[in-house]
């Protein structure tokens, strides 16, 4: 079952809530030792919850994991992936205001995902709690930096589970582990804590009708977020019917200066075909725009971000940390970072504006651009450790995987990850599907067609 449909079933008696969360605590029990996807958990407080008064909402008695860095409630952990900020045992005193709202939902915490520190890398292995595995493959990485998120639903720990997006964070773990995906308009759900355009709070979902509905629950800015998205009117639940009228769709395969592998290209040549079929025109177009020099500016804003986040750690604690409080290639980031001079650093954010500026204008030529979420399968969780003393050469490694979804952060605009392929070897293959601002809900109602199309709920890893 899917959220939806655990929560109909509460609802009509067929299970009761605490049922659930037993089932839900025995599959971790039994399945999270293998595959690390849970760092923390409260049995305990789980069932407590469930046997008490739950609020009336449309996840009411679904069990929920949270990402340990983001949304978050009151009295979870909140490590960030860090080894500093575990042995302090830092927690959080309040919810947020996305935490408050996942309450309000209906939805039973039963425990916290498993990240890169700070989120800033495309797989789960920190140094703090170990590698989370793939489901599909335990050998390989379920990509980052919601990848505890995205092994849990995976392999049905859990029907759904929080996820955020600065850089790709949904959609790669989503890719590679045959999940859906989707990063929202920006400031469409609440952040009022974050001050970065880069980022967008979600879930990892089994269908496109969870987070629909989830995003329902939840969407809506408050005063104090820096960024604000209109909710329409018709609710994204009720969008899923299917599209009104045939769209036209830029076809992207080429990856630039990065490169993509065969498999990646196929799932996209795979779903041009399939949207044809489905009466849409599908365009073959070039990566110059998106993947063109002028990107590069998004690499050298990163290496700062990774910077202020390392510093955000320090504050946490109350004292800057060491280096060997820090991962390799977040230390090494963090300190290329450092050496921007706030002149260069705001002259490197107009230029990112004037970037971003011309791919939105670029992407108006068509109704949706369709690209590989990422530009390689899973990979193997041992090739993506950082080399011991030059961890910086593992940044094109990284660059490669996620080529193709951090301009759409910096753009601000809706992108999906859908499950439509698999590898020669039976790995997950995701696609990607982008819109213009605002237009989430054509996005889901797409994806809806895509799904009813080519079904993929029953395609699971087998445990």
């Amino acid at each position: 079952m899917d959220a939806t449909g655990q929560a109909q079933a509460v609802a009509s008696g067929q299970v009761s809530a605490r049922e659930l969360v037993d089932h839900t605590i025995e599959r971790i029990e039994r399945l999270n030792p293998e595959l690390n996807a849970i760092i923390w958990s409260d049995p305990e407080a789980a069932r407590a919850a469930a046997d008490g008064q739950l609020p009336d909402g449309p996840f009411t008695g679904v069990p929920f994991l949270i990402k340990d860095i983001g949304a978050t409630q009151a009295g979870l952990p909140s490590w960030l992936g860090n080894q500093a900020l575990k042995a302090a045992g830092i927690r959080r005193d309040t919810d947020t205001e996305l935490g408050a709202r996942m309450r309000r939902a209906g939805l039973i915490t039963v425990g916290k995902t498993n990240l890169p520190e700070v989120g800033s890398v495309p797989t789960t292995q920190p140094l703090s709690c170990g590698p989370t595995a793939n489901p599909w493959d335990r050998t390989r990485s379920p990509a980052g930096s919601s990848g505890g998120s995205a092994a849990a639903v995976a392999s049905g720990m859990v029907a759904m589970a929080h996820a955020n997006d600065g850089g790709g964070s949904t959609r790669l773990p989503a890719a590679w582990c045959g999940l859906v995906g989707l990063k929202t308009t920006r400031g469409l759900v609440p952040n009022p804590e974050n001050t970065s355009r880069l980022v967008s709070e979600l879930v990892v979902t089994k269908t496109i009708r969870d987070t629909a509905r989830f995003l329902d629950a939840v969407a809506g800015p408050v005063d104090t977020d820096l960024y604000h998205a209109t909710v329409p009117a018709t609710p994204f639940a009720d969008q899923l019917d299917g599209t009104e009228s045939p769209k036209r769709i830029a076809m992207i395969t080429d990856g630039g200066p990065w490169p993509v592998d065969p498999a990646c290209v196929e799932a996209v040549e795979a779903t041009a075909r399939l949207l044809e079929e489905l009466g849409h025109h599908v365009e073959p177009v070039g990566s110059e725009v998106l993947l063109g020099p002028e990107s590069l500016v998004n690499g050298r804003l990163w290496q700062s971000g990774i910077a202020h986040r390392v510093d955000a750690l320090g504050e946490v604690l109350g004292r800057p940390l060491t280096e060997d409080e820090v991962e390799p290639y977040n230390w090494a980031a963090a300190q290329r970072g450092l050496t921007m001079p706030a002149p260069e650093y705001l002259a490197a954010v107009d230029a990112q504006q004037l970037w971003s500026k011309s791919v939105i204008e670029w992407a108006s030529g068509w109704d949706l651009l369709l690209t590989p979420t990422a530009g390689t399968p899973p990979m193997r969780t041992e090739d993506l450790w950082p080399p011991e003393g030059t961890p910086w050469k593992i940044g094109p490694t990284y660059g490669t995987i996620g080529a193709f979804t951090l301009p759409f952060n910096v753009t601000g605009q809706p992108a999906i990850s859908l499950p439509l392929h698999r590898s020669a070897d039976d790995l997950p293959v995701g696609i990607q599907l982008v819109a213009a601002m605002g237009q989430d809900g054509l996005l889901l109602s797409l994806a809806a067609d895509l799904e009813r199309a080519a079904p993929w709920i029953d395609h699971y890893p087998i445990d």
